[in-house]
């Protein structure tokens, strides 16, 4: 079982969270498509749910609202978010802005868990950067249910590379057998994948910049049929290329993401 226990090093994938209008009918989606345990949690961390598999925490998942708890009108677009680890959020956050990148929500404390902030890149992709404290991440990837992959579909892969690598010393190179894409890495292992958005066939020509994540699964196409039946869509339905048979789709509340059944080497 891949379990991690430690911190993970600056510039890898370590989390991700859904903000949804609705947050216990998301927690009942997810339960039942993966198997997640989740609860609203408590008033001080805003009813934020910390989502389980075999006792590990796997993603996130909260209810959009306004900084003093009102209701945002209009809602927000519900969004997976990408969180990138980093050892000093204030850094981070200078290195962003001096980049050319821009921060959404100004660095935060998270009780003793951490402390964290939503930026942007210069393409326009939004993602978190995490600062562990008593919380790590994600405790359990790879396996059915949890995370496996996290993907920048970027309308300048040259800007966006040169960023990431300057802000949080993420690395790219082009992908062996797949015309296009980049491997992302930290420390010379592979942490996730970069292509540009021309790249993506029938993505509709205004989709901007963003990070997609990607949650492993035992059968793809039993997956996509048990969320069909629950209420959600398929953007791209399931299809065979290197890494395994994958499917892009969106939760019933326009929440994206892709699961595949992995059938390469482990990608997380």
């Amino acid at each position: 079982m891949p379990e991690v226990t430690g911190p993970y090093k600056p510039g890898t994938p370590c989390w991700v969270d859904l903000m949804v209008p609705d947050q216990q009918a998301a927690l009942d989606f997810y339960r039942d498509l993966f198997g997640w345990q989740g609860e609203v949690g408590p008033p001080e961390t805003g009813g934020y749910a910390v989502c389980s598999m075999n006792g590990k925490p796997v993603a996130g998942i909260m209810a959009a609202m306004n900084p003093d708890g009102s209701k945002p009108d209009p809602m927000p677009p519900t969004v997976w978010t990408t969180y990138l680890a980093t050892a000093d959020v204030a850094a981070t956050e200078k290195a962003i802005t001096g980049n050319g990148g821009q921060v959404t929500m100004p660095g935060m404390d998270v009780l003793q868990l951490g402390r964290m902030a939503v930026v942007g890149d210069p393409t326009g992709a939004a993602f978190g950067i995490w600062e562990a404290g008593e919380f790590p991440g994600a405790g359990l990837v790879n396996e059915p249910g949890a995370i496996i992959w996290n993907e920048l579909n970027t309308s300048d892969p040259k800007a966006a590379s040169a960023f990431y690598a300057k802000v949080l010393g993420v690395t790219a190179a082009p992908t062996e057998g797949m015309e296009g894409y980049f491997s992302l890495s930290v420390d010379g292992r592979a942490v996730g994948g970069m292509q540009g958005l021309s790249n993506i066939p029938g993505l509709p020509a205004d989709a901007p910049s963003h990070w997609l994540t990607y949650f492993a699964v035992d059968d793809t196409d039993s997956t996509v049929d048990a969320l069909v039946r629950a209420g959600g869509n398929v953007l791209k339905p399931p299809f065979d290329m290197m890494a395994g048979r994958m499917a892009v789709v969106q939760d019933p509340q326009g929440g994206v993401f892709a699961i595949i059944n992995a059938s390469g080497p482990e990608a997380a």
